[in-house]
């Protein structure tokens, strides 16, 4: 509810204390009240150009308000058409956000941020009568929003149906997309505020209007935002921002503790379940921090009593997205729009602490490039694929130094021995994620197996959000890739490749990037799913034995 109490306790003493002098700096500086005021010099000289333009997500509890009536006006127009199934196409911030606010609100909302073609062609097999899509992008460049958009185009097209009236953008003012979009005829185009980043945007367009066709409440949580705004501009070390931004910086630096578990906590008086919120705020961490060398790792996990949240060693710090429990060291506590702007802020915040700009993302374009031009060049694509070794139905490719000979558990125990005893082991499935949702049990198992902080993301999704940490940030991770046969195959109109020849691009590319920063790189390729995964975890087991 919008009156939930927010807020943020440090529940370990020894991290209390050394907090302290962090938020006192912080308040001494007045750089709550000037974030407010979105003063762009917080960061420094070389951050200031990019900050001058990314700010404008901290008034976004008032700016976004005319949205509520249009979004409402054209889900009234798609309902008495009979069209009340809403599909979203959009990556990174354009996905998780919206994601997190239907799941927490409980109405149904289905997200492709995905390359799988299996994934995309169950959302295409729903009913097309009933369906609209929203494409979100902000310049309408990136490549799986756009194959998505091809795709249902072509889709609605086949089956008699106008596909301009069943396309709604949203976009940036002025973008390649918004004219194109204008060409095209359809729906309807918003316009998001252009001087807010993909990751900062849960309080947009991007994330509004498709949570609201679905028949979110945008206007309550607008509202629960704005209940805490004034809080969170106080100069104040009982600003929770302050709190929270204060306890990760002197984490990192105190503790080098570089990472932070996020567990999602339901409420013991039965307030809402802010569900998949730790996915939301692994992009906004990751991506705003890991540059440079440095930055704050988010590990989302399944709960308070998960590997790597109840056994955390030194290197990571156990947060509770509700009240604290088990082995938490801080509680975050609030309903979801208060949350969704107190995470912003703190993270804000802590881009002052770590010395580093938190609206750039300096590192995501490479794996991107390297995909591109694996696409234009489809005969890397099929050179190099011989495998080291085959184990079932499982085959294995390793970069430079990784070994790969052997049995799969053998590979997999010496794979995990060459993650330092404070690094982290990536787990990176490029697979369905509702057909092939078991594959994400690997890090609970893994992580408990190695006693090594393990990240679970699905590709190419995360390549949106944790891929900017990878390459820099600290420098102390191994990169574990699942890839996975495809059996049909969708082709994407007027595009040179198919769904299945784009998600393999795509892992090859940021596989190459990774291997070219010295990080350690191991691909599983199943070549039946179902029985490769299936053998996977067992050797995932054998190897922790």
């Amino acid at each position: 509810m919008a009156g939930e109490t927010t807020g943020v306790e440090i529940v370990d003493a020894a991290l209390a204390g050394e907090a302290a002098p962090y938020a006192e700096r912080l308040v001494a500086d007045q750089v709550a009240s000037k974030l407010a005021s979105q003063d762009a010099t917080l960061w420094g000289p070389e951050a200031e150009s990019e900050a001058s333009i990314r700010l404008s997500w901290t008034t976004l509890h008032k700016s976004s308000r005319p949205l509520i009536g249009e979004i409402e006006a054209l889900r009234t127009d798609l309902r008495s058409e009979g069209v009340d199934r809403v599909v979203l196409a959009g990556m990174g911030g354009s996905s998780l956000a919206p994601e997190v606010i239907t799941a927490t609100d409980g109405v149904p909302l289905t997200v492709l941020d995905t390359t799988d073609p299996g994934q995309v062609a169950d959302a295409l097999a729903g009913d097309l009568e009933r369906t609209v899509i929203v494409v979100s992008s902000k310049s309408g460049g990136t490549v799986e929003t756009d194959s998505h958009r091809r795709i249902f185009a072509k889709a609605f097209a086949d089956a008699g149906i106008d596909a301009a009236r069943r396309i709604v953008v949203v976009t940036d003012p002025g973008s390649p997309f918004a004219e194109l979009s204008e060409k095209e005829g359809y729906r309807k185009v918003f316009l998001a505020d252009p001087n807010v980043g993909g990751r900062y945007s849960a309080l947009t367009a991007f994330g509004l209007v498709p949570a609201g066709l679905a028949g979110a409440d945008v206007a309550r949580l607008l509202d629960q935002a704005a209940s805490v705004a004034d809080e969170l501009a106080a100069d104040s070390v009982d600003n929770p921002a302050v709190k929270l931004a204060a306890a990760w910086g002197a984490a990192h630096e105190k503790k080098g503790a570089e990472k932070l578990v996020i567990a999602t906590v339901p409420s013991k008086e039965g307030g809402s379940v802010l569900k998949g919120f730790a996915d939301w705020a692994e992009q906004l961490i990751a991506e705003s921090t890991g540059k440079q060398g440095t930055g704050l790792l988010p590990v989302a996990v399944e709960g308070p009593d998960s590997p790597g949240f109840a056994d955390a060693k030194g290197d990571a710090t156990p947060v509770a997205v509700g009240q604290a429990e088990g082995a938490a060291k801080i509680s975050v506590t609030g309903s979801l729009g208060a949350q969704f702007l107190l995470w912003e802020f703190a993270t804000a915040l802590a881009g002052r602490l770590l010395g580093i700009n938190p609206f750039d993302q300096p590192d995501v374009e490479a794996a991107k490039k390297a995909a591109r031009s694996l696409l234009d060049n489809p005969d890397k694509l099929k050179g190099g694929e011989e495998p080291s070794t085959v184990d079932g139905a499982v085959e294995v490719f390793g970069s430079d130094g990784v070994v790969t000979d052997g049995k799969l558990a053998d590979i997999l125990r010496a794979f995990f021995d060459s993650a330092p005893e404070t690094g982290y082991i990536a787990v990176q499935a490029y697979l369905d994620r509702l057909d092939d949702a078991s594959t994400a049990v690997l890090r609970g198992e893994i992580a408990k197996r190695t006693g090594r902080q393990t990240t679970f993301g699905w590709g190419p999704r995360f390549l949106h959000s944790t891929g900017q940490y990878h390459k820099g940030g600290h420098q102390n991770g191994v990169f574990l890739q699942i890839t996975g046969a495809v059996e049909d195959d969708l082709d994407v109109p007027d595009r040179p490749y198919t769904l299945g020849v784009l998600q393999h691009a795509q892992a090859l590319g940021d596989g190459q990037v990774l291997a070219e920063h010295g990080r350690p790189v191991l691909r599983l390729h199943l070549t039946d799913r179902a029985a490769g995964l299936a053998e996977l975890v067992r050797a995932v087991q054998e190897a922790g034995e």
